[in-house]
């Protein structure tokens, strides 16, 4: 078959715009790359695992609580804890400041943003955060994100059983000991 010179670089030139057309078409959603839309599809998956793998660390860090007799983690509070009443002109005089009941920013390490964490958790009195682990606590604050991860709960339910009981200062002296919410 002789094919006549002219139509040579037409079937060439066609055929290169139409993968042309075709390569810009798969290359045109979002800003126009790609690479870039793929980075940001894996950047978001890993996000979502990372949030996984935190939100399972909490459920196994509380199955774990449920199903040991406490022989590996912390608990300050006995089971047959009493009630004990909040005097919150003790608490005011020994800490010179106004203390109101089951404010969990009085222990150390505990801000207004991880107090409303503990919340979320279920956990908003002092009895109820001594009575937390520090797994618990801590799979609590890696859930929160790396901002929350990086705190240390090894002594709040210690601080927090002290101000449940009304030990003032006992609290006080604990807190002046520890460095960063750590002994």
């Amino acid at each position: 078959m002789n094919i006549p010179c002219i139509l040579i670089p037409v079937l060439v030139g066609l055929i290169c715009g139409i993968l042309g057309y075709l390569l810009g078409k798969m290359n045109s959603k979002g800003d126009g790359s790609l690479a870039a839309d793929l980075q940001a599809d894996l950047d978001a998956c890993k996000a979502h695992t990372k949030s996984l793998n935190t939100r399972i660390s909490a459920l196994e860090a509380d199955l774990a609580v449920k199903l040991s007799t406490s022989k590996t983690t912390q608990s300050f509070a006995a089971s047959t804890t009493p009630v004990f009443l909040f005097d919150q002109d003790l608490a005011a005089s020994v800490c010179n400041k106004k203390i109101e009941e089951n404010d969990l920013k009085i222990v150390e390490g505990i801000g207004p943003k991880i107090e409303t964490l503990m919340n979320a958790a279920g956990i908003s009195t002092w009895k109820e955060l001594s009575e937390a682990s520090t797994e618990k606590l801590q799979a609590i604050l890696d859930a929160g994100g790396e901002n929350y991860a990086i705190h240390n709960p090894s002594t709040w339910a210690k601080q927090a059983l002290l101000a449940y009981e009304g030990k003032w200062q006992d609290l006080k002296d604990l807190q002046e000991n520890l460095m960063g919410g750590k002994e």
